[in-house]
């Protein structure tokens, strides 16, 4: 296999870093011990820049392109961003009603479903009732009887995916620039 270039990431389906590499979980290094791959990187991804630097971070994360995408943002290197999990919130969803409608005749089963509706009930003894109807609903329930549902917490927003180790090369090659 040939030499690396310094500073190479590559995928490993280890769970450790084969000599000379490190893994890329945003751990800070000595200058003094890797400074040709600190002369490539920078502080970029961490560190003080005078003492230590910083390998990039994969560890939940997917690798974006430097440079400016389709859509004109512009991913610096370097850059992070993006979450792994969200809070659906009412003020992230587009603006909408939900109606609950119902008719005032009579109920003709007790059993729900797509062309029953809510419907008048008339015994006062407790006894079951049919209180789905199939006429066509003619009044709307109270918008109070509507509340809010939900209990604020996280989802992921993360596709489907495999864990695979993301190294990075400490020494080899310089990379020569064109």
């Amino acid at each position: 296999m040939s030499e690396p270039y310094i500073g190479e990431v590559k995928m490993f389906a280890g769970n450790f870093a084969p000599y000379g590499y490190s893994l890329c979980l945003g751990q800070l290094l000595p200058i003094p011990q890797n400074s040709a791959l600190f002369s490539l990187l920078g502080a970029n991804y961490g560190g003080d820049g005078r003492t230590t630097f910083g390998l990039p971070n994969l560890a939940g994360r997917a690798p974006v392109n430097q440079g400016t995408a389709n859509t004109g943002q512009i991913y610096l290197v370097g850059e992070a961003g993006g979450q792994e999990q969200s809070t659906l919130l009412q003020s992230n969803m587009p603006t909408h009603t939900h109606k609950i409608a119902g008719t005032t005749a009579a109920g003709v089963t007790s059993v729900p479903g797509p062309t029953t509706f809510l419907a008048t009930a008339t015994d006062a003894a407790g006894t079951p009732l049919n209180i789905y109807g199939s006429a066509a609903p003619d009044t709307e329930m109270l918008p109070s009887l509507l509340g809010v549902t939900g209990g604020s917490q996280p989802f992921p927003v993360r596709n489907p995916y495999v864990t695979i180790s993301f190294i990075i090369a400490l020494s080899g090659e310089w990379p020569v620039h064109p």
